[in-house]
C-alpha cells in the first residue's frame, strides 16, 4: 500500500503527491474562526497505481447528483487513508485551459474525469490548478466551485512557493539536503578527489562540472545497504514479518506494501531526517498487519512511532528539496 498526499472523503477513497489538502485525517480542519485551515499537507493511501502527474495541493468537494446545487467542499470523512505520494490525477479527456479574462482563477486546467466522483481542485508545485470534474457533474457547477475556493487557491500557491527546493545543478559550495540536515558541498584536497556532505565522505571523478549525478550514484548505494537492513532491524523490533525489502526509484512515492509482504523504498529517504525515514518504514510494516487505514491502523502506528505525526511534517515540509 502506497503512501500518498492528498484526501480523500466518504465511501471510495480517493487520493493526493506532496501535498497541501483542506482535509486532515479526512476532516475538514478549521481556525479559530470556522475558515478550513488548508495550508497543510496530509496524506492519502491507496493500493499501488501506475505513476500519474503529480499534484501538490488537493480540495475536494461532493459527488454531484442531479439536481444537487453548486459544489461545496465535502463533509468531514471517516479517515485518512492513501500513500506516501502526492494527489494523483485520474486518466481523463481532453483538458480546457481557463486563462481567459472570466475565468475565476488563470492557470486553471478543467479536466473531465470518468473514474471521480467529486469536484476536485489540485496544485501541482509549478503552481498550476487542475480542476477534475465528475462524469455526471457540469463546467457551470466546476467554475461556479473554482471561484468559491479562490482564496484556498492563492494559499496553495503561496505556500507551494515558499517550500525549499534543491539545486538543480551541484558543485562545491551547493547546500542539499544529507541525513535530514542542509549541508554544503565541501571539496577536500584529497587525490583522487574527495568531497564531504557532513561527516560522510564521497569520491568523485572530479570536482569541476556538475557533482549532481555521481553524488546521486553514491546515495544510492547507500540506500540499497542502509535501507533494507534497518527495515529488517525494525521489522524484528515488531514483530512483523517481511518477505521482501527493494529500493527504488520513486519519482511520487516514498513507500509501499504490498499484499505479499513486500516492501518497496524511496533510495532519497537516506537524505531525509532519520526519524522521518524510520517513520516511513514503520507506516510500511504496520500495513503488512493492516492493509487500509482504518482507525486500527493508526493505532498501530502510533504504537510504533509515537512521534509520527512530527515525521510527517517534516516530510511534508522538505518533500520538495528531495524532488518528491
Amino acid at each position: 500500500m502506497d503512501l500518498a498526499a492528498g484526501a480523500a472523503l466518504k465511501g471510495k477513497r480517493e487520493t493526493k503527491p506532496g501535498a497541501f489538502s483542506a482535509f486532515q485525517h479526512g476532516r475538514l480542519r478549521q481556525d479559530q474562526n470556522g475558515v478550513p485551515a488548508t495550508d497543510q499537507q496530509w496524506f492519502d493511501f491507496s493500493p499501488p497505481a501506475a505513476a500519474e502527474p503529480t499534484a501538490a495541493a488537493l480540495l475536494v468537494a461532493p459527488s454531484p447528483a442531479p439536481s444537487s446545487p453548486v459544489p461545496e467542499v465535502a463533509a468531514p470523512g471517516a479517515g485518512m487513508e492513501g500513500n506516501w505520494t502526492p494527489a494523483r490525477q485520474e486518466s481523463s479527456g481532453p483538458a480546457l485551459v481557463l486563462d481567459a479574462p472570466e475565468a475565476p482563477a488563470a492557470g486553471v486546467v478543467l479536466r473531465r474525469s470518468e473514474k471521480a466522483s467529486r469536484y476536485r481542485l489540485s496544485v501541482g508545485r509549478d503552481g498550476v490548478a487542475v480542476l477534475t470534474i465528475p462524469l455526471r457533474g457540469s463546467e457551470r457547477q466546476a467554475r461556479l466551485f473554482l471561484a468559491s475556493q479562490r482564496e484556498w487557491l492563492e494559499r496553495a500557491r503561496g505556500r507551494l512557493a515558499r517550500l525549499p527546493r534543491s539545486a538543480t545543478v551541484w558543485t562545491p559550495g551547493t547546500s542539499l539536503l544529507w541525513r535530514g540536515e542542509w549541508c554544503p558541498i565541501v571539496r577536500t584536497p584529497d587525490e583522487p578527489p574527495h568531497v564531504l556532505l557532513g561527516a560522510d565522505r564521497f569520491r568523485v571523478r572530479q570536482c569541476d562540472g556538475d557533482l549532481r549525478p555521481t553524488l546521486e550514484a553514491h546515495f544510492r548505494r547507500t540506500a540499497r545497504i542502509e535501507l533494507p537492513a534497518r527495515t529488517w532491524e525494525l521489522a524484528a523490533v515488531t514483530g512483523v514479518t517481511v518477505r521482501e525489502v527493494v529500493v527504488r526509484d520513486q519519482r511520487t512515492r516514498w513507500g509501499s506494501c504490498s499484499s505479499s509482504g513486500t516492501i518497496s523504498l524511496n533510495w532519497r529517504l537516506v537524505q531525509a531526517l532519520p526519524s522521518a525515514a524510520d517513520y516511513i518504514i514503520l507506516h510500511e510494516l504496520m500495513h503488512v498487519r493492516e492493509m487500509n487505514h482504518s482507525e486500527r491502523f493508526w493505532a498501530l502506528v502510533a504504537a510504533v512511532c509515537p512521534k509520527w505525526q512530527d515525521a510527517e511534517r517534516w516530510l511534508k515540509s522538505h518533500g520538495g528539496a528531495l524532488g518528491l
